[in-house]
This record gives C-alpha cells, sequence and structure tokens, in this order.
C-alpha cells in the first residue's frame, strides 16, 4: 500500500549522492531535503493515485490513496504541513534571506490550493492538482535560486 513512499525515497536520493559527491559527506541539511523531498513526492503521487483509484481497487494495485480512504485529504495536508515545516526549518539552518521565506508563501498557497482541487476528490480535479505541482516546485526552486544568487 506504500508505492508512494517507495517512489519519494527513488526520486530524493539522488539529493544524498549529490551531497556526498560533491562533499564527501552528508549532513544533516541534506537529511532535511531528502525529507522535505520524499514528503513532497508522497502528496504528489497520492493525489495522482486519487485520480483512477476506483480502477485501481478493481484490479488488486495498492496505493496510499486506497491505503488512507477517506482520510487520504488530511494525511496530505499533514505531509504538507511537515513538508513546509521543514524547508522553513532547512530555511533556519542555512541562514536564508528573506526572498526564501518570500517564495514559501506561494508554496503554502500552493498546497491549499491543492487541498482545495481535491476537496470532492473527483478525478478531473485531482489530476489537476497533481499536475499544478510543477508550480509548487518552482516556487521552492526559486526559494533557494534567489536565496544564493
Amino acid at each position: 500500500y506504500i508505492p508512494q513512499f517507495f517512489l519519494g525515497i527513488a526520486f530524493s536520493w539522488g539529493i544524498l549522492m549529490a551531497f556526498s559527491a560533491q562533499t564527501s559527506s552528508v549532513p544533516a541539511i541534506a537529511w532535511l531535503l531528502f525529507i522535505a523531498n520524499v514528503l513532497w513526492v508522497v502528496t504528489y503521487d497520492t493525489i495522482y493515485a486519487m485520480v483512477d483509484r476506483e480502477d485501481d481497487v478493481k484490479i488488486g494495485v495498492k496505493s496510499t490513496a486506497i491505503l488512507f480512504d477517506d482520510a487520504d485529504r488530511t494525511f496530505i495536508g499533514i505531509f504538507q504541513i511537515m513538508m513546509l515545516s521543514v524547508l522553513v526549518i532547512i530555511g533556519v539552518q542555512i541562514k536564508a534571506d528573506l526572498i526564501y521565506y518570500i517564495f514559501m508563501l506561494p508554496v503554502a498557497c500552493f498546497m491549499l490550493y491543492h487541498q482545495y482541487l481535491i476537496r470532492n476528490r473527483t478525478p478531473e480535479d485531482c489530476f489537476r492538482a497533481f499536475l499544478n505541482n510543477n508550480w509548487l516546485g518552482m516556487s521552492v526552486f526559486g526559494g533557494f535560486l534567489f536565496n544564493f544568487l
């Protein structure tokens, strides 16, 4: 029931590898980035799994959308809050400038928008929320980019 977690680990493993390759170590900040990214992947892939949940149940495919059942939005919200919290902790750890935190505001807004879209669990709106995650990712990237320029 947890392929989204395995996907999150697989998609995020490169963060740890990059730190190791560049610094010959895996500092705490790398683990925080890893955790934030795993949470993001689990979130957006659970939303994606909500799109075809009914078909998955019929054919026996397991997913977090099926595991969480009617609590899916609650778990997604918890993961979103955890991700945003980890990003704020990262900001504190790297002594980020104000611009970093300004970019975290749209991240929070996109998360709220995703909750709005998935509120009725319609496949079309869940898919729209899934697709909208590119903007959330761009906002996170922008925060790091403009902080370090």
